[in-house]
């Protein structure tokens, strides 16, 4: 276990595993931290949280340049079980998994009394609209600042400078981002220095799960560690490769590593 050294959160631990810096947080600490920043306001530039497990570490671990985008995050939540098991494999345990709409939950219902303000940005317009009546169904002392379903096509600059105002102008607490992995990593650290938000969160697809819209695994299930294997029964069409054909290549990489073979390469 290590504490974070160039990181604008120096004092939240972290595992390091495939070159990133994995935060030693439970679920609970990493909402109250996101309640600490929000409390600080936007005194220095926009905090970057990443709620990310297998998918991130196998993609930054094949690209380099994505693995500095997540190492520039002030919270790496480790979304899934594997960051998990490989952390127990090498004796620095994470303390549990943290996933994207556990993180968004339980910040709503904390937000539902203290009336946080979130904007949402990403998925599609039927699921934000899903998700406007679940939250001002369950949670209504949430004060939703606003929701945008970006184009589906190639943005530009003066696009996403539009996005950016729309979003200052709203005035969130939390700006929450699904615009799916790596996207929305990219955008939040591309744009993190004209936010002006105490912070901006990834975290893919947990506003289907949140609206309802999108099924999620029974928590026993999740619990065990086979969350991956419901989400691929719901959605094969899309989630077929990343989890049966790069899902073992992570793992002999994540083994690899944990032997000392830290630097070979997986084709």
């Amino acid at each position: 276990m290590e504490n974070a050294g160039d990181c604008a959160s120096a004092n939240i631990p972290f595992v390091r595993m495939f070159g990133c810096r994995v935060s030693r947080v439970a679920l609970s600490q990493a909402v109250d931290t996101i309640e600490r920043w929000i409390g600080e306001g936007t005194r220095e530039r926009c905090k970057f949280v990443v709620a990310t497990g297998f998918h991130g570490l196998w993609e930054a671990d094949q690209d380099p340049a994505f693995r500095e985008v997540l190492n520039s995050a002030d919270l790496f939540c480790p979304d899934g079980i594997a960051p998990v098991w490989i952390s127990r494999m090498r004796g620095e345990p994470l303390p549990e998994r943290v996933p994207g709409p556990d993180l968004l939950i339980e910040f709503l219902r904390r937000a539902n009394r203290a009336g946080y303000r979130s904007f949402f940005l990403g998925d599609t317009e039927d699921t934000l609209a899903a998700l406007r009546c679940r939250l001002e169904s369950d949670y209504p002392g949430h004060r939703i600042a606003g929701l945008f379903s970006p184009p589906f096509r190639p943005r530009n600059e003066r696009d996403d400078l539009e996005i950016i105002e729309m979003i200052n102008q709203a005035r969130p607490d939390v700006l929450w981002v699904a615009l799916g992995l790596p996207k929305q990593e990219w955008w939040i650290h591309q744009h993190r220095e004209r936010l002006r938000v105490p912070v901006a969160a990834a975290v893919g697809a947990a506003f289907g799960f949140v609206s309802g819209r999108v099924r999620r695994a029974p928590q026993w299930l999740g619990r065990l560690g086979f969350e991956w294997s419901w989400r691929l029964a719901m959605e094969p069409r899309k989630l077929w490769r990343r989890d049966l054909i790069d899902g073992p290549r992570f793992l002999v990489r994540a083994l690899m590593e944990s032997a000392g073979f830290a630097n070979t390469a997986i084709e």
